[in-house]
């Protein structure tokens, strides 16, 4: 049999650089390769996998809407809809949902509904509307939303670029402020910056930038994909600030690991600018993708899961800070997240993942000497000791 790496060499396009390692199978936070090696999962899908591979209950719901439709488009009603939009509504405290696949669309989705809110509701000349971001961020990589990435890799060569961005410095809510004028309409923030390296703002940060938007009647859009979903030891790593966003901007988690599902969820007042024919999608709010999702809402909704998150936290960091003498130079962590960077001297995150997966850990490198981890959320004390105990060997490694 063709080695299925090799294949994927020569015929697949070279956007990503992957470890080398094939997945074969995987449940809860265990993965198997095609040799039968297994390897702890502390990436999850980048936050897709928050409730760990083939969740039972997210199986079964996938499994029973197989025997009865996927696909409709939304050219008609279907039985599953509804229902997942009254239930996102509810876990959310907003009034409206509109579903769509991806994280990158579902902030495209975000960035219409803004300027369309704009020109209809706030008064903005029509073509004049600004959307301020922040420095770091993450939102994706189509068009609009690289035209406003300061990362060189995602940015550079895609031009000409989208205007109407602002980009200011992330946890400086003064700067946000200052950048407001009469033609912003919102503000699009990430709670939490996951590709930057788990970044967490300061203290009152978040509080600073919703009062902004408030005073100067300028939309607050959280995108919490993948903050969201019980990250950050809550259902929204905005709550843990004391904030409620206007627009939440939901992915990854809310599709189990199993379908592609996201969704923009915000009050009428805003939502309702969006009229049959401004906007869809063939795919946005399958049968199949909204009944995982709807499997995924019940799952969070005792908030146990996230409870789980948040108590674990201590515990990871915890077992993270010893690891600064051994060539951390940073360290941020933030429910069952953690950015963790380190000593250049002793290697690249590339390196340190390499190494890591040569004792057993799957993780992510992001920008240089940092790695990220985000294993499932079902993760145990035990298996986070073993996850450590890995991290300590792989960093000996290095510095041999």
């Amino acid at each position: 049999m063709t080695d299925p790496m090799a294949l994927e060499n020569s015929y697949g396009a070279h956007n990503y650089h992957p470890l080398p390692v094939t997945v074969a199978t995987a449940e809860g936070v265990w993965i198997t390769d095609t040799s039968g090696e297994r390897y702890l999962d502390c990436l999850a899908g980048y936050s897709a996998l928050n409730f760990g591979h083939r969740h039972p209950a997210l199986i079964a719901a996938a499994v029973e809407q197989l025997g009865r439709v996927t696909l409709t488009s939304r050219a008609f009603h279907h039985d599953q809809l509804g229902p997942f939009c009254a239930e996102l509504a509810a876990l959310s405290g907003k009034d409206a949902v509109l579903p769509m696949n991806s994280g990158a669309e579902a902030v495209e989705t975000a960035l219409k509904l803004a300027r369309r809110w704009g020109y209809l509701v706030k008064g903005v000349p029509d073509g004049q509307a600004t959307i301020i971001v922040a420095d770091g961020n993450f939102h994706g990589r189509t068009i609009s939303i690289i035209s406003f990435s300061g990362d060189a890799e995602a940015h550079d060569s895609f031009g000409p670029y989208t205007p109407g961005f602002r980009s200011v410095p992330y946890g400086d809510a003064a700067a946000l402020e200052a950048a407001i004028d009469e033609t912003t309409v919102a503000v699009l923030i990430e709670p939490v910056q996951g590709e930057a390296g788990v970044v967490v703002p300061p203290d009152g940060y978040l509080a600073a930038v919703r009062s902004a938007c408030s005073r100067h009647e300028v939309l607050m859009m959280a995108d919490e994909i993948q903050s969201g979903l019980g990250r950050a030891g809550a259902t929204f790593a905005s709550s843990r600030a004391g904030v409620v966003p206007d627009v939440y901007v939901l992915g990854k988690a809310l599709g189990g690991g199993i379908m592609p599902l996201s969704a923009v969820v915000a009050d009428r007042p805003v939502m309702d600018v969006i009229t049959p024919g401004t906007h869809g999608s063939t795919f946005g709010g399958n049968p199949l993708a909204v009944a995982i999702g709807r499997a995924v809402i019940k799952l969070l909704e005792p908030g146990e899961l996230q409870a789980h998150a948040l108590a674990m936290e201590p515990e990871l960091r915890e077992r993270l800070e010893p690891l600064r003498a051994q060539g951390l130079v940073g360290l941020r962590v933030h429910g069952l997240w953690a950015g963790l960077d380190l000593d250049p001297a002793l290697g690249t995150g590339r390196e340190l993942c390499e190494k890591l997966a040569e004792y057993g850990v799957l993780a992510k490198d992001t920008h240089g000497s940092t790695i990220r981890l985000s294993p499932p959320l079902v993760i145990t004390t035990d298996e986070l000791d073993w996850m450590t105990e890995r991290l300590s060997l792989a960093l000996k490694a290095l510095a041999s």
